[in-house]
Order: structure tokens, then C-alpha cells, then sequence
């Protein structure tokens, strides 16, 4: 009996280990995988970006009352009161949800790369965030032209076009209403550049984004100069200025390591460890 138990064993950790049926591997550590799961899976997160959303109706109804209002105090020059209104958004994790690259690259053990996002981009398969479609309507039926300024590369804008025709986002009509990274020289990460272009014809009432780059040039700087980028913001943030939540990536995540991307991961992580502030444990008997 003993030598029967003993062969039936066998064979089944021979089936396990070998084509047929494997036994289930636990998944690898992965640093996105906690915030990666809130945004695409968490009720909290999607009353979250609804709940910004709401706020940005009554902002929009409020700035189009008062006309010194503008929501870009760098940019915004001259008689502006008298311009035709218009919002400035953000695309990724603002108005699309990628989560699924997010997902992909724990899955395939990989890292941002400008080739597969591309790719993932023309996959056109992006979701709407919570609420934006039917904000950036509101804000189309108030007459309000709703630009994109979005870091994506110029060679995405088609596939960009279509994801957010299929969704149902308002496209501008005959305006140009999509500015992507690279389309013209001066148009970098930094986003400053474009709302100066669309502040020469328009009065920008709202800006709405997921990370601190979307708002102020500075965010690629120190974490001590972030702070006081987004101190210097206080009047705006809640009010001309709205920041829907993101935790799988931006300028917070690399900035601990000082946004220097060649930096070996092991290094990265370390680096992030070390700006956290810990509590000290219990006391000692």
C-alpha cells in the first residue's frame, strides 16, 4: 500500500510540474499592485473621481458668472474678461482609465516604455473616468469649448481622437482641441506653453488634471520644491483648479529618486522607502 501512495505521489507531482496541469504561482512582489487595484477595481475610488467631477458643475457654473474669473493666473493676459470661455483637462487618469497597462506591465514584469504605450494607446481600449464624459457635455452644452492638453505623444493623436469619439467625449468641432507633447517645438512635458496658446483666444474658467505637472511647470523638481509649487497654488486647488486622485504613477512617484528614470529599480524603491516617515512601534517591555 505504501509503495502504491508512494507512485500515485509521484505521478501527480510529475502532472504538476510538468504541461498539463500547474500548479498556481503565486505573483511576484510588484509596487503596483495595491494602487493599481484601487483604481480599477475599488467603489471607493470611482465615488472618488464622481465626487471631483460634481464639484467641477458648480465651478463651471460659478466661473462663467464672473467674468474675472480664470484658471490660468500665469498665462491669461490682457482683456481676457471679454474671451469665450473654456476648460483645460488632462487625458490620461483624468478623462481615459489605462489601467490595463498598468495590469500589463505587472503581468509581463516590465517598465514604462514609450514603444508599448504607443502600442496600448492604438489598442484603443481605454475607459472613461467616472463622471468626465458627461462633465466635459455639461461643460460643451454651456457653450464652453473643453481643450485636451495632454502628454502623449503627437504620433498617438489619432488613435487618441478615436478612443474618446468612441466614448463620447466632446472633439471641438472646427477646433483644433487636442495639443499633444511634441506638436509643436516648444510644446514639452511641461504644459505651460499650451494654455499660454489657448489663453490668447480663450478665458479659461477650469483646469483638471492628476498630477502636479498638469497645473505648474515645477513638478519635476525636488519634493521640497514641489511643496512650495503647491503651496503657491493654495488659492486655486478646490476651486479653478481640480485634482482627480492617481496612485500608480507621476511626478510623486519619482521624485523621491530625483526623476532620474536610469536609475536601476532596486535603487528607485530604496529611495522611496527612505522619504517615508515611520512610527516607532511599540514600546518595549
Amino acid at each position: 500500500m505504501r509503495a502504491r501512495n508512494g507512485l500515485l505521489v509521484a505521478v501527480l507531482l510529475a502532472v504538476l510540474s510538468g504541461g498539463g496541469v500547474r500548479a498556481q504561482e503565486t505573483p511576484p512582489a510588484n509596487d503596483l499592485l495595491l494602487a493599481t487595484l484601487w483604481t480599477q477595481r475599488a467603489v471607493e475610488y470611482r465615488a472618488n473621481a464622481l465626487t471631483v467631477y460634481a464639484l467641477a458643475r458648480i465651478r463651471l457654473d460659478e466661473a462663467l458668472a464672473d467674468r474675472s474669473w480664470t484658471a490660468a493666473p500665469a498665462e491669461q493676459k490682457g482683456d481676457f474678461q471679454t474671451l469665450p470661455p473654456a476648460i483645460v483637462l488632462d487625458v490620461d487618469e483624468t478623462l481615459l482609465d489605462n489601467s490595463k497597462y498598468q495590469v500589463w506591465l505587472m503581468r509581463a514584469d516590465q517598465s514604462f516604455s514609450t514603444k508599448s504605450w504607443n502600442q496600448f494607446c492604438a489598442a484603443q481600449i481605454s475607459a472613461a473616468i467616472p463622471g468626465a464624459v458627461e462633465f466635459t457635455k455639461y461643460a460643451d452644452s454651456k457653450g464652453v469649448k473643453v481643450f485636451y492638453v495632454t502628454n502623449r505623444g503627437v504620433e498617438t493623436e489619432k488613435d487618441t481622437r478615436e478612443n474618446m469619439a468612441k466614448l463620447g467625449f466632446p472633439l471641438g468641432g472646427n477646433v483644433d482641441t487636442f495639443l499633444m507633447q511634441g506638436e509643436k517645438p516648444d510644446w514639452t512635458g511641461a504644459k505651460s506653453t499650451r494654455r499660454a496658446v489657448i489663453a490668447r483666444d480663450y478665458r479659461i474658467l477650469l483646469n483638471i488634471g492628476d498630477n502636479l505637472g498638469d497645473f505648474d511647470d515645477r513638478y519635476r523638481s525636488s519634493e521640497a520644491d514641489r511643496v512650495k509649487a503647491f503651496e503657491a497654488g493654495m488659492p486655486y486647488w478646490g476651486k479653478q483648479w481640480l485634482m482627480l486622485p492617481n496612485p500608480t504613477y507621476g511626478s510623486f512617484d519619482t521624485a523621491p529618486y530625483g526623476h532620474d528614470f536610469k536609475k536601476p529599480r532596486d535603487e528607485q524603491r530604496k529611495a522611496k522607502w527612505d522619504v517615508l516617515e515611520s512610527w516607532s512601534g511599540p514600546a518595549q517591555p
